[in-house]
This record gives structure tokens, C-alpha cells and sequence, in this order.
């Protein structure tokens, strides 16, 4: 009989719920993960990678399953991947987290939103490349903040510390890079996100995608609140002109042309905005269907399983949960939240400069969310005025700020590998 509750007792203590009693935050991480899956298949919010992230998530906080081996990605003494222990005791998760940790994930799919990408609008009015980066002001204006958040917040915690007795700890400052990855999230641009964080601060790579992802999905959300708030009704429901019909040379030149500047100016820009520019070069050419429809769909589709499994299974309780993350998760917020206004009031800017002929509107896609940016923009825009089509119009800051956000990824790759 004893032999039977040995076994018992055995099979308890090596059981992940022995794990949950000895340190409840795999529970709430459990419980997020749950609401992230009801988020992305309930009310559809950006459920290609919000579902495997969360399920990633969902394994990664199961005590005991193993599914990852972050000890494996950082030698203290080097800074590289132990190549040797991942190959010989890494799993299927350490596998693929081998694409994000080399940077191969986000650029692939780059490759496939440049196929399903059109630049006409914005080559018809180029122009709303304004609007783009007036929109990466959200980026910029962050990483000060996240820079130097740690002034205010030691300065409460000592507040409350000292008089009521409390014990709460201080934050350390984030470092450069950790700020810049952090203020990354405000581009609305998940892979991007993730590219920056892969290289400047891969410690904080769980936080930040789950912080980039859900914003992504909130899109509808977060952003018709600041668009009213920051335009009149009569803005909002200015009509604008047709725009100009875009030759196929047109069309073929751009991703050629803005991929040679571009990358000349910035070259650890290179291989973001070059796979996004091949994308949309093999759909502009119309010689490579096949390898087009492959990039779209099947490759991309792959890569966004792996990518999103990847990423979750990094959220693991004991990294994920500490004032750190609620902090970076703040920091997402405003970061989107400035992107949009700064987008919405150059809007703003160029509709007065224009007399009137510019709906501010198209302002916030410039944000690279897409193409929900310029949805929002539609809807928000037909709201006041059903004659009112600017999903076109807006799709040009909206192309516009996935270029920008690569843009400002490699400005902060440069200064701060």
C-alpha cells in the first residue's frame, strides 16, 4: 500500500498542477493566454498570429512541459546561442526560435505583405509619404519616455516606500536598446517589432510582441476615440478628389527605386524594406505568378506559424509578469497612441496648407497596421458623411508607414547594435 502512495505522491509532485501550487503565476499566465485566444477567434482580432502566440504562450506556462530552452539563446560570456546544446537537447520550439533569433522570421514576412501590397495610392499621391512619417512620431516620442520612465516611477515607489511602510522595489533604468525596442511597438508593425527586438533586446521579445500583436488587433478600438477627438465634424467629412490612375511602369519602378535609396541611406534598413520591394516587384511584374502565390500564401502562412509559436512560448511566467512588462505594455500604448495623433494632426496640417481639399482622417493609417489603419479611416470617415470613400486615400499613409516603420528600425538598429 505504501508502494501505491509513493507513486501517488510521485506522480503529484511531478505534475504541473504541484507546479501551479508552488508558484501561482503560471495560472495568470494561463488565464492571459486564454483571453488572447478568446480575443483572436471570438472577436477576430488579428487571429493569424494572435492565436498561435497565445497558444505558444499556453505551452510555454504549463510547469514542466519544457517547451523551450531560453537558457540555450544567451551565453553570458559570448553573447551568441549555445549552437552545440540547442542541436543536441533543443525541441521542435528551440528549432524555430531559431528564425527570430536570426532575423529570418520578419523579413519573410515582409516578402509576403509586399505581394499583397499596392503602392499605387501612394504613388498617385506622394504626398501621404508625409502623413507616414508624420505618423512615426509615436515610435520616437517613446523611446524618451521609456528612456527616462524610470525617474517617476522610483520617485512614487520611494513616495509610497517611505510613507506607508512598503517594500516595493525600484526599476531599473531600460537600457538604449531596450528603449528602442520598446518604442518600436508604436509603428504597428508586429515583425518589425519583433526584428528590433530580436537584435537589441531579445530578453524583452515576449513582452513586446504580445504588447505589438494585441495593439495591432485594437486597432478598431484605440484609434476612432482619438481620430474625433483631435478633428471637427466638418474635417472629417471632407470628400476628396479621385486619384490619378498609376501606369505598370510606375508601378515597377517604385520597389526598385525606393529599395536602392532607401538602402543607401540606411542599410540595416536593407533587408526589410528589400524583401518588402520584392514582394511587390513580383506582383507588379506579373512574370511570377507562381512564386508570387507562394510568397502570399503558403510561405507566408508558414512563417506565420512558426513565427507566432515561437514568439508565445518565450511568455513564460517567471519573465513575463514583473513591473517591466506592465511598464513596456504602457509604453506600447501611448507609443500607438502618439503614432495615430501625430498622423491625425499633419493631416490636419496639410488640409488647411490645401484649403480643405485633405480629410485629416487618412492621418491615422499612417500607422502600419494594414490594412486595418485605412479601414478604421473609412469607417470613421462614411460615419459622417456616407458619400465619403477614403479607404483608397488612406491607403497611402497607410503603405507609406510600413515603409517608415522600417525606416525608423534601421535608424535605431544603427545607432544602437
Amino acid at each position: 500500500m505504501s508502494a501505491f502512495f509513493d507513486t501517488i505522491t510521485s506522480i503529484w509532485q511531478n505534475s504541473g498542477f504541484n507546479g501551479i501550487a508552488a508558484d501561482p503565476r503560471y495560472l495568470v499566465m494561463i488565464v492571459v493566454a486564454c483571453a488572447l485566444l478568446y480575443l483572436a477567434i471570438v472577436k477576430e482580432f488579428e487571429p493569424l498570429l494572435l492565436l498561435p502566440i497565445a497558444f505558444g504562450m499556453l505551452l510555454a506556462n504549463l510547469p514542466g512541459s519544457g517547451i523551450i530552452h531560453m537558457q540555450f539563446f544567451i551565453d553570458t560570456a559570448t553573447g551568441h546561442p549555445l549552437w552545440t546544446d540547442i542541436l543536441n537537447s533543443g525541441g521542435l520550439a528551440d528549432m524555430l526560435y531559431m528564425g527570430v533569433k536570426l532575423g529570418i522570421y520578419p523579413p519573410l514576412i515582409f516578402l509576403g505583405i509586399g505581394t499583397m501590397t499596392d503602392f499605387g495610392p501612394l504613388i498617385s499621391n506622394p504626398k501621404s509619404l508625409l502623413l507616414g512619417a508624420a505618423a512615426q512620431i509615436g515610435i520616437f516620442s517613446t523611446f524618451f519616455m521609456a528612456k527616462y520612465i524610470d525617474i517617476p516611477y522610483n520617485a512614487v515607489v520611494g513616495f509610497l516606500n517611505g510613507t506607508f511602510g512598503w517594500n516595493i522595489q525600484a526599476l531599473a533604468p531600460f537600457t538604449g536598446p531596450e528603449a528602442a525596442s520598446i518604442a518600436i511597438i508604436g509603428g504597428a508593425d508586429g515583425p518589425t517589432a519583433i526584428y528590433v527586438t530580436s537584435i537589441l533586446a531579445s530578453g524583452l521579445l515576449g513582452s513586446i510582441a504580445v504588447a505589438a500583436y494585441s495593439y495591432m488587433a485594437l486597432v478598431p478600438v484605440i484609434q476612432p476615440p482619438i481620430m474625433k477627438a483631435l478633428t471637427t465634424k466638418k474635417e472629417r467629412s471632407i470628400v476628396m478628389t479621385q486619384l490619378r490612375p498609376v501606369s505598370r511602369t510606375e508601378k515597377i519602378i517604385f520597389p526598385i527605386l525606393c529599395t536602392i535609396i532607401i538602402s543607401l541611406i540606411l542599410p540595416d534598413s536593407a533587408i526589410l524594406i528589400g524583401m518588402l520591394m520584392l514582394g511587390n516587384l513580383m506582383k507588379e511584374s506579373g512574370v511570377v505568378e507562381r512564386i508570387n502565390r507562394t510568397a502570399g500564401n503558403e510561405l507566408m502562412n508558414i512563417i506565420t506559424i512558426f513565427l507566432g509559436l515561437s514568439v508565445g512560448c518565450t511568455t513564460s511566467a517567471g519573465t513575463f509578469l514583473t513591473p517591466r512588462t506592465v511598464l513596456i505594455v504602457i509604453l506600447g500604448l501611448l507609443a500607438f497612441c502618439f503614432g495615430t495623433a501625430g498622423g491625425v494632426l499633419f493631416g490636419k496640417l496639410m488640409c488647411w496648407a490645401t484649403h480643405g481639399k485633405v480629410n485629416p482622417l487618412i492621418g491615422s493609417a499612417g500607422v502600419s497596421a494594414v490594412p486595418m489603419a485605412a479601414r478604421v479611416s473609412q469607417k470613421v470617415g462614411q460615419a459622417e458623411n456616407p458619400q465619403n470613400f477614403l479607404l483608397m486615400h488612406a491607403m497611402g499613409p497607410n503603405v507609406a508607414g510600413v515603409i517608415g516603420s522600417a525606416v525608423a528600425a534601421g535608424i535605431l538598429i544603427n545607432i544602437f547594435r
